[in-house]
């Protein structure tokens, strides 16, 4: 790995560029969710790029991969895994599910049954999968990136409030510049773009920046502006339940991982300016809700908005 962690970091996203045409502030998004160690919730319309942008995430880091593909049928085992009989010795073996991969591609996750859902739970907080009462680690580093389709409702079922949670951050990708969508429509299918990229950090290469990560300074006036905004979420009068302590390790963690991106060692109060929307906005719940997620996000929004707007700013 470059001995520079920005150069570094700043290689995986050019890599990630070369398929995701005109997104760096979304490609800059992924990565930091990526080395924060957090998951990551990508919420659009059909057709944006949601899955190419997961998929070229996945391929510039040498690492496994699986995607899953979320329907109405699948079951838990599906994801996790399940035991089977050995013929042979009579004894039960432990066959792995495809969420048994550094970085697991979750799509279209509002497709499938709660009772599905709540199975990449554990997964997703503890790096472990229960099955058959024998607990069973998966690999590091490990990220889930789920995909979801705010407009549609019929064969949907909304993740509850526990389940989002569990994703550091949350992001849209909008549709692209013109000229961009003038890229995107002559290159056609993006799948041979994606089978050529070349890897830009391996896993081990990647555990070292994770590791980076936690050594960026964070101020204490910095840490007092964090909680501050986290904790007016849980009081603005149009919020039924505001973030979490785990929003407030999101925002934390992503602000340090935003530092490290930019080629600093500390974090500045526009990281946290930056993040505080992916990271917050989607464990908000609030007393209005829209017509549909895409409503509702933007009203989420807004009120992390309006209160970065009134708390003050440390120098």
């Amino acid at each position: 790995m470059n001995s520079n962690p920005h150069e570094s970091v700043r290689l995986l996203i050019d890599t990630v560029e070369q398929v995701v045409y005109g997104k760096r502030d979304v490609v800059t998004l992924c990565t930091v969710a990526l080395l924060a160690r957090g998951h990551l919730l990508i919420e659009d319309v059909p057709g944006i790029g949601k899955t190419t942008l997961a998929q070229s995430l996945a391929k510039s880091v040498k690492c496994s991969f699986s995607r899953i593909q979320f329907t109405s049928d699948m079951l838990p085992s599906d994801v996790l895994g399940i035991s089977i009989l050995d013929t042979r010795t009579n004894e039960f073996v432990f066959r792995r599910g495809p969420i048994f991969a550094n970085i697991v591609l979750a799509d279209e996750i509002n497709r499938t049954p709660p009772k599905t859902q709540s199975a990449l739970l554990e997964a997703m907080s503890e790096n472990t999968v229960s099955v058959d009462g024998i607990t069973h680690q998966l690999p590091a580093p490990f990220m889930v990136i789920a995909t979801q389709n705010p407009i549609e409702h019929e064969g949907t079922y909304v993740l509850p409030e526990s389940q989002l949670d569990r994703f550091m951050l949350r992001v849209d990708i909008g549709y692209p510049p013109e000229d961009d969508e003038l890229k995107i429509m002559r290159r056609h299918d993006p799948v041979d773009a994606i089978a050529a990229l070349v890897p830009a950090l391996d896993a081990e290469q990647l555990q070292a920046l994770q590791q980076a990560v936690g050594k960026v300074h964070v101020d204490p006036s910095l840490e007092n502006y964090i909680l501050q905004i986290v904790r007016a979420t849980r009081t603005h009068d149009q919020v039924r339940l505001g973030a979490s302590p785990r929003g407030a390790q999101a925002l934390y963690e992503s602000s340090q991982a935003f530092a490290l991106i930019a080629g600093r060692d500390y974090v500045v109060p526009d990281d946290v300016r930056t993040l505080a929307g992916p990271a917050l906005a989607h464990r908000l719940l609030v007393k209005s809700r829209g017509a549909d997620l895409a409503a509702a996000a933007r009203e989420r929004e807004r009120i992390v908005r309006e209160i970065l707007s009134h708390i003050k700013v440390p120098q």
